[in-house]
């Protein structure tokens, strides 16, 4: 345990208790499924009001806000765990999102109803929005510790915008996962052992000049259309 870890202050009574409803709510997601579940049947199962439960959810909906923010959390300590047993950067990349569909896997029952929110463009759920910026750049942050990480060494002008992409391609393995009805999702497992190594070699290629300039416009179009970043 670092100092900065053992110096930081306990979850407040409100914090643990938003902590609880989330978690009761996650757990009621799996047994009843999302749409079978009312934000009545939370607040008993937690042993809280209704008011207090949407004191800190202002809808059902709401809890996807905070399922994003737990699941970030969870997967960049299972990444990093599992990436740090790997040697190169193709498998770090497979471990890393096969870390992700560990951590999805007990939700996957009910990942299309999550999807349907996620998927409106003019949903503050979106995970492209700005509400849910933090669990994004939380996202984006296991993908920059697994190249610093590696011995692939990146242009200074890049060490944003790969990150990015890797975060894209780990949203295109989400959406895979919420289709696929084999078993454990092994489809998926396969779908990430065969685009890991294409997206390693994909970065390593990146660090040469004459492919630079299709990489600043893969930046533009991510800045402009899908984070919405102000121009350095």
């Amino acid at each position: 345990m670092t100092s900065s870890d053992s110096d930081q202050a306990p979850p407040s009574k409100g914090e643990r208790t938003r902590q609880h409803i989330l978690s009761t709510a996650l757990d009621l997601f799996v047994e009843r499924g999302y749409d079978g579940t009312t934000m009545r049947a939370i607040a008993s199962e937690a042993g809280v009001s209704v008011g207090n439960a949407y004191y800190y959810f202002s809808s059902k909906e709401h809890l996807i806000q905070g399922f994003y923010e737990q699941a970030t959390y969870r997967h960049a300590e299972a990444a990093e765990a599992a990436a740090r047993k790997e040697k190169n950067l193709s498998g770090r990349i497979e471990a890393a999102l096969k870390a992700w569909v560990e951590v999805a896997r007990p939700y996957h029952r009910f990942g299309g109803q999550f999807f349907r929110f996620a998927a409106d463009p003019n949903s503050p759920l979106s995970p492209f929005s700005d509400e849910s910026r933090e669990s994004r750049e939380r996202a984006i942050g296991i993908w920059r510790g697994i190249l610093a990480e590696s011995k692939v060494k990146l242009p200074d002008e890049l060490a944003d915008v790969i990150p990015d992409a890797m975060w894209m391609h780990q949203m295109a393995i989400v959406l895979y996962w919420v289709h696929d009805r084999s078993p454990d999702q092994e489809d998926t497992v396969r779908l990430i052992r065969r685009t890991a190594p294409m997206v390693a070699r994909a970065v390593q290629l990146s660090k040469y000049k004459i492919l630079r300039p299709l990489v600043k416009q893969a930046e533009g179009v991510m800045r402009d259309f899908l984070f919405r970043r102000p121009v350095p």
